[in-house]
C-alpha cells in the first residue's frame, strides 16, 4: 500500500476522511497553543471527467505531528496531496498554512513558506513535463522569468534531454 507526506515546515499531514491514518510520534516537541493549525484544507473537491475523486475533504495538521494517508488506489489520497502543494487546483475549497489562504498561491511559493511533497519513492512529477519539473525547481530559486527560461534552457541541453522537454515524467524512463 503506497504512503505519501505532506511536510509542513519538520512536521508532516494528519488525517482525511478518505483513508485510514497512522500517527507516529511528532519530529520534535513544538511549543504551541492547543487551536494553532499549521496546515488546514476545507471543503476540497476535485473532479476528473465526470468522476469526483475527491469529495469534501477536510483536515488539519498540526505543528510536530508525523501521519500518513493510507487508502485503496483511486481513494483520492494523491490528489489531495496535490491540491495541499499546488501541483493541482481544487474546484472548491480552501487551503490555509499558518492561517494565511494559499489556495490561489502555485506550487513554489507554498514551498518557500515551508510547505513541500514528499513522495514514497524519488520521483518527478509525472503528470508534468521535462522543462516543467526543471521550472518548478528553477521557481524557487527567486530568479527572473528570463533568467528561468534562460537557465532552463541551459539545464535541459546539460542533462541532455532537450529532446524530451515537452515529454510528461510518467512517459519518460530512467
Amino acid at each position: 500500500m503506497k504512503t505519501d507526506e505532506l511536510i509542513v515546515g519538520e512536521s508532516v499531514a494528519e488525517s482525511a476522511p478518505l483513508a485510514e491514518v497512522r500517527v507516529v510520534e511528532p519530529v520534535r516537541s513544538v511549543e504551541k497553543a492547543p487551536s494553532e493549525k499549521a496546515l488546514a484544507a476545507f471543503n476540497l473537491q476535485k473532479t476528473y471527467g465526470r468522476r469526483r475523486v475527491v469529495d469534501d475533504v477536510s483536515l488539519h495538521v498540526e505543528q510536530g505531528e508525523v501521519v500518513g494517508l493510507l487508502g485503496a488506489n483511486g481513494a483520492g489520497k494523491t490528489t489531495t496531496f496535490y491540491m495541499m502543494i499546488g501541483l493541482e487546483r481544487p474546484e472548491r475549497g480552501m487551503i490555509r498554512l499558518n492561517e494565511r489562504d494559499v489556495t490561489k498561491l502555485p506550487m513554489y511559493l507554498r514551498a518557500r513558506l515551508g510547505l513541500g511533497y514528499l513522495p514514497q519513492e524519488p520521483s518527478v512529477f509525472r503528470k508534468m513535463t521535462a522543462a516543467q519539473n526543471i521550472l518548478a525547481v528553477l521557481e524557487t530559486m527567486g530568479l527572473r522569468r528570463r533568467e528561468r527560461q534562460k537557465r532552463l534552457e541551459e539545464l535541459l541541453e546539460e542533462f541532455g534531454i532537450a529532446h524530451v522537454r515537452n515529454t510528461r515524467g510518467d512517459t519518460l524512463s530512467g
